[in-house]
C-alpha cells in the first residue's frame, strides 16, 4: 500500500489533476486512488485547489525543512527578499535524484496579489524547457535536451532566461547556486507573465538573481 501511495503522490506532483486523471496516471482503480489521495490529504501531503484538483500539500515542504537542510533554511530568508524586490514569483529548483528528466521546486515565494506564476513546493517540472532547467543542465554531466550552443551561452553569461518555453505567456530568468566545491546544486528563478516581465527577462533581473544566488551560498557556508 505504501508503494501505491507514493505512486499517487508522484502523479499529483507532476501537475495538478482530477481524480479521473489520477486514475489514468497511476492505473489504480478509482476507489483505491481516491482512498489513498484522501489519506495523503489528511496528512497534508496532498491538497486540493479551488477546482478540486489534487496537488502537493504543505507538509512536503515542511518535512524538507525539518531535516535542517541549510539551503532550504537560507531560502526562507533570501526568496522573500527577491520576491519583494522583483514583485514576481520566485522559486528554487533542484534536480530530482530519482528521475534525471525532472527538477523539483523545493522552495518558493509568491507575491501577495496580482497575476502570479505559482509553482507549488514539491512539484516536479521537466528538464526539457525553462530557464531553471537550462541552469541545472549547463553544469551537469548528463545528456540534456538542450543544444550545446544554448548551454555554452548559459555558462558564458552565468544565467539563463526563457520566454514561453515551460508555459505559454510566462517568462523566467535563473541563476546557479553552488556548494563549497563550486558544483551547481540548485537554480534560483524569477518568473512572471511575459507582458509584465518582458521578453528579455535577463536584462531586467539577472543581476538580482546572481546576487540572490551569492547570498544563498554565503548563508549555506555560514551554517
Amino acid at each position: 500500500m505504501l508503494d501505491k501511495a507514493v505512486v499517487v503522490l508522484r502523479a499529483a506532483a507532476a501537475t495538478p489533476c482530477t481524480l479521473g486523471e489520477l486514475c489514468e496516471r497511476t492505473g489504480l482503480p478509482r476507489a483505491t486512488a481516491h482512498r489513498l489521495a484522501v489519506g495523503l490529504e489528511a496528512h497534508r501531503l496532498l491538497a486540493r485547489d479551488p477546482d478540486g484538483r489534487w496537488r502537493p500539500g504543505p507538509a512536503l515542504g515542511e518535512l524538507a525543512h525539518g531535516h535542517g537542510d541549510p539551503l532550504l533554511t537560507a531560502a526562507e530568508e533570501v526568496l522573500p527578499q527577491l520576491r519583494d524586490l522583483t514583485g514576481e514569483s520566485v522559486q528554487l529548483y533542484r534536480r530530482d535524484g530519482l528521475d534525471p528528466t525532472a527538477r523539483v521546486c523545493v522552495a518558493a515565494a509568491e507575491p501577495a496579489s496580482g497575476l502570479r506564476d505559482t509553482v507549488p513546493v514539491g512539484v516536479r517540472v521537466s528538464m526539457t524547457a525553462g530557464s531553471g532547467a537550462k541552469i541545472l543542465a549547463a553544469w551537469s554531466r548528463d545528456r540534456t535536451a538542450f543544444p550545446d550552443t544554448v548551454l555554452d551561452e548559459v555558462r558564458r553569461r552565468g544565467w539563463a532566461q526563457s520566454v514561453a518555453e515551460r508555459e505559454a505567456g510566462v517568462a523566467s530568468v535563473s541563476a546557479p547556486v553552488r556548494d563549497a566545491t563550486g558544483a551547481v546544486i540548485a537554480a534560483v528563478s524569477v518568473s512572471g507573465p511575459v507582458d509584465r516581465i518582458g521578453r528579455r527577462p535577463g536584462a531586467r533581473w539577472a543581476d538580482a538573481l546572481l546576487a540572490a544566488a551569492r547570498q544563498l551560498e554565503g548563508l549555506v557556508a555560514a551554517r
